[in-house]
């Protein structure tokens, strides 16, 4: 789920890896469609990377992401643009383990951006990863193996 979409370093919103090259990754913005270069010296982060400080060590943001999910019913977080103190006791509601000495309002109101982002765009995915498993069809029995010389 994000192990695409991309934080670039300098550069607002999220963005999705359309392809990359020795020195360079083209990248789309999620915002408005527009693809640009990122070149190799510029700092790029997967959202699949990124956890956050809690009091018992660290959290991925897809589990923080699912946290606010199910609180919001499958819906929007609050916008970001709200009050600090809004976006502070929002947090503290859904990651209350958080560590407070180590995770900045600047973080959160950018985990709070980024979901409502992932999920306007339909990128937000919680189903656990199986793997594929071969199942018999109802009504039917495994062949019977045939000794060489029996048919």
């Amino acid at each position: 789920m994000l192990k695409e979409i991309l934080s670039i370093s300098g550069k607002p919103g999220l963005y999705k890896m359309v392809n990359t090259a020795t020195h360079l990754t083209v990248v789309e913005s999620l915002q408005d469609g527009k693809r640009l270069p990122v070149y190799s010296n510029t700092k790029i982060i997967t959202l699949n990377d990124i956890t956050i400080y809690t009091n018992d060590g660290d959290m991925p943001l897809k589990e923080i992401f699912k946290r606010v999910f199910d609180k919001e019913n499958g819906g929007p977080a609050l916008s970001h643009k709200e009050s600090a103190a809004a976006i502070t006791n929002y947090m503290e509601e859904v990651v209350p383990e958080y560590d407070h000495d180590r995770v900045y309002f600047s973080d959160m109101k950018k985990m709070i951006q980024w979901y409502n982002i992932l999920l306007e765009k339909g990128l937000l995915h919680f189903e656990e990863e199986e793997q594929p498993r071969a199942e018999a069809v109802e009504g039917t029995e495994p062949a019977a193996e045939v000794a060489p010389g029996e048919e």
